[in-house]
């Protein structure tokens, strides 16, 4: 992998294709996690006005404070980077007294709605200043488990890393330069208001879906626990389907139009 090369490749991507659409800068949401750390940094690097945006839900510290950390940093060394809080959580609570409880899958239907409303917020946002919303989500997310909320964090306008495996940004991550306590941190969509993991929801981890992903042998020949990573990645590849391929369209036959 040429990291260096890579690293050039994306920012040189986002500012080329930011001009194009004659945008005037980008933003971000930050979650303390290295994908919106390792996206904001390749933003930054494009020269163009970067707003880095917190929107704290019900967030862990730990998770607030690595942000902030990598906020801090990076407004440190790229002067085109500004940044805004935006506390949601009353928003997110009036909202939910509003909504009947008494359906199926409310907890989780709660946690989409987090995200959602993030992705308002950011679209607000990108609308006021003229600019491109960035997304934050890898390959292994976007397109191996369908591992985001459709139209929440999987609604951007431009994907800089969705191309690359979680272990593939890890190392980008370490060759930008993040923080430590960032690219040390468990993996967490940070939805649930507490320190569930990704790998908790998932039920493997991101090694281990990666190579599901990969795999193209004979199943009779696999590991116990290769057989689980499997079916996981299988089940949810084909669960998500429809987060990863365009919106079904209706088309009228010509016979009846």
């Amino acid at each position: 992998m040429q990291t260096k090369a890579i690293i050039t490749y994306i920012s040189d991507w986002l500012k080329q294709y930011s001009e194009k659409s004659k945008i005037k800068g980008l933003v971000v949401g930050i979650s303390g996690g290295v994908d919106s750390a390792v996206s904001s940094t390749l933003a930054a690097k494009t020269g163009l006005p970067v707003l880095c945006v917190e929107m704290p839900i019900h967030q862990q510290e730990s998770q607030v404070e690595r942000g902030k950390d990598h906020i801090n940093w990076l407004k440190s060394n790229f002067p085109n980077v500004s940044a805004i809080n935006i506390e949601l959580t009353s928003v997110f609570e009036n909202l939910a007294k509003t909504l009947p409880k008494n359906t199926k899958n409310v907890e989780l239907a709660l946690a989409n709605t987090r995200a959602r409303l993030r992705m308002t917020t950011l679209y607000y946002l990108a609308g006021t200043h003229n600019y491109l919303v960035v997304g934050t989500g890898n390959k292994v997310e976007d397109f191996g488990v369908g591992f985001f909320t459709k139209y929440g964090d999987g609604g951007v306008d431009v994907s800089p890393i969705a191309d690359l495996l979680k272990t593939e940004v890890y190392t980008i991550g370490k060759e930008l330069g993040i923080h430590n306590s960032i690219l040390n941190a468990a993996p967490t969509d940070g939805l649930w208001g507490d320190n569930k993991t990704d790998e908790e929801q998932i039920g493997a981890t991101y090694p281990e879906l990666e190579w599901a992903m990969r795999f193209s042998g004979e199943i009779e020949n696999l590991t116990h626990r290769e057989k689980e990573v499997i079916t996981i990645y299988q089940k949810l590849n084909q669960d998500n389907q429809h987060k990863m391929k365009e919106i079904p369209v209706c088309k009228i036959p010509t016979d009846l139009q």
